[in-house]
């Protein structure tokens, strides 16, 4: 391989980046994409699932000794230096984290972008929702998100789904029911699944393998937009590990040298440069990229690169229903209860959404070989095993509250140059706690979830003390219009480089309770445009 060249160079081949290269490659601008991963083949992947006795959302994908990632089980990516483990977990392949993402498509609420003038906690953004309200709907639609037109969820909208909605599932139906007198209500989470033939992709047939794969693409993933800029001519160089990024006398970024897999190095020049790795690989390859000029690291003058990073935690309580609602037949999950979403009671606690699981107990104790085990372990065999699993099976639930997390700056990812991987670059080294903030609403959900179980008269219910990861990273290289607080401006270009964009979640000043991917695909697409006019004139 010889050293490379393009008008835009981009790190990373998530939804962040493809969404990108799509836009760009669209109106003819030449893209060259570095991805530290490999391909991936569906069959293959799916085949590896189904063998897998151990079902984590990684399972199905192959990780590589120059391309490693974290993972659910024995992770050993990470360094964990902090008071309490990072739990979530990300891919590093080509279409990113989306293979294994549930799916789920809320929108932000308002009131997320002013968390300090409404709550007087963390910080505001500088942007608005109704600064991102036209490209939340440009991303459904680049997504194809299925939702239901008759519920308000909070989030003020313009137009309807692009999709119908995904049915309720059996347990959705029964939870309807039972909690029909009561103050908690159900509603529909909007996805990016197929509920009809969209897009050249399938309508979803209900494997309830959403995590870590769907057989058939009807849940989106990056390549869908990757496959397109390719088409349109972008280039995608795999197994291309970015390690360094050069920026020239006048601060402008001119190059950035990247690894392959036997650890020869190269490097590709570019015009303008993208950096759409998730929030703690964008964040590590900026910190790694010191010179003497830049002794903090790339895009690092405010020292907020790799800091206030977060999650959102998830607590659990899970029951046997009363009569049999059959998990396993739909989605993982097709409905919540938003109302714990937003109120003023995020002055001193926070917000958490709770939502349903159509995969019986997977969540909790890790799905049905570990559930099979504690009945042998009990004691059951031959058809009275047999008789118990089916009828314990059939009625299992699991609820969980996906928890706001606040930024700390203390909470942060460092690369850890005592722990290298094959190829040399640090593995990153990772500070990470929950503070009071949190913790108060762990209290509040455990209440609620296990009185909603009472309400639908479960039996057996149980809470879990620990948390758990979402695998939503957010946070490192935050937005702000104050360079010395910030990383990047509102059009998520660096503050100190001209030429750099940073792209993710990463950029998410705080949380919220919105899965997180369609925000970064709306930011993306507002990303794109602002490059588009801005840079090119288009």
């Amino acid at each position: 391989m010889e050293n490379l060249s393009s008008d835009i160079v981009i790190v990373g081949s998530g939804i962040a980046g493809s969404l990108m290269a799509e836009r760009l490659t669209h109106k003819g601008i030449k893209v060259l994409i570095l991805e530290a991963g490999d391909n991936v083949d569906r069959g293959e992947a799916f085949n590896r699932y189904t063998n897998a006795v151990l079902k984590i959302p990684e399972s199905a994908y192959m990780e590589q000794a120059h391309a490693p990632f974290p993972t659910t089980l024995n992770d050993k990516y990470f360094i964990q230096k902090g008071k309490e483990i990072f739990k979530s977990t990300y891919l590093r392949v080509a279409g990113g984290t989306t293979w294994h993402w549930q799916g789920a498509t809320l929108r932000l609420l308002p009131n997320d972008f002013k968390m300090k003038s409404k709550f007087n906690v963390a910080l505001d953004w500088p942007i608005e929702y109704k600064d991102l309200e036209k490209w939340y709907e440009e991303a459904e639609v680049e997504l194809g998100t299925a939702g239901f037109n008759g519920e308000d969820l909070g989030s003020p909208r313009q137009n309807k789904y692009p999709l119908p909605e995904i049915p309720f599932s059996n347990l959705d139906q029964f939870m309807l029911k039972s909690l029909k007198k009561s103050e908690y209500k159900i509603v529909h989470t909007p996805q990016a699944r197929n509920s009809i033939v969209y897009d050249l992709r399938s309508a979803c047939c209900g494997s309830a393998s959403c995590i870590p794969i769907c057989p058939v693409q009807a849940k989106y993933d990056a390549t869908v937009h990757l496959n397109k800029a390719i088409k349109n001519g972008a280039r995608l160089i795999t197994n291309a590990v970015a390690c360094e990024v050069i920026a020239d006398t006048l601060s402008k970024i001119s190059e950035i040298k990247f690894k392959t897999k036997d650890g020869k190095k190269y490097l590709v020049k570019g015009k303008t440069f993208i950096l759409a790795a998730n929030a703690i690989e964008n964040a590590k390859l900026l910190l790694m990229s010191k010179s003497e000029k830049y002794k903090n690291g790339i895009a690092n003058s405010s020292d907020q690169v790799g800091r206030n990073l977060m999650d959102h935690p998830i607590v659990l309580a899970y029951a046997l229903t009363p009569e049999p609602v059959f998990p396993y037949r739909s989605p993982l999950s097709t409905s919540g209860i938003d109302d714990t979403r937003d109120g003023t009671f995020r002055n001193s606690f926070a917000s958490y959404r709770l939502q349903f699981g159509n995969d019986g107990w997977t969540f909790p104790i890790g799905g049905l070989n570990p559930f099979i085990e504690s009945l042998i372990e009990k004691g059951f065999t031959g058809k009275d095993l047999e008789k118990t699993y089916r009828e314990s099976v059939y009625r299992q639930v699991a609820i969980s509250a996906m928890t706001e997390q606040l930024p700390d700056p203390e909470n942060r990812i460092l690369p850890s140059y005592e722990n290298l991987d094959s190829i040399g670059i640090p593995r990153p080294e990772i500070y990470y706690s929950l503070d009071n903030y949190t913790h108060n609403s762990f209290k509040d959900s455990k209440k609620k979830m296990s009185e909603i179980l009472k309400v639908t008269n479960c039996k057996n219910i149980l809470t879990i003390e620990d948390f758990f990861g979402a695998g939503h990273v957010m946070g490192t290289h935050r937005m702000g219009k104050n360079p010395k607080k910030s990383v990047v401006d509102e059009n998520l270009k660096s503050h100190d480089h001209p030429n750099l964009f940073i792209l993710g979640a990463g950029v998410m000043p705080t949380t919220g309770t919105a899965n997180p991917t369609l925000t970064i695909a709306a930011l993306s697409l507002k990303c794109s445009h602002y490059i588009l006019k801005q840079h090119y004139k288009v």
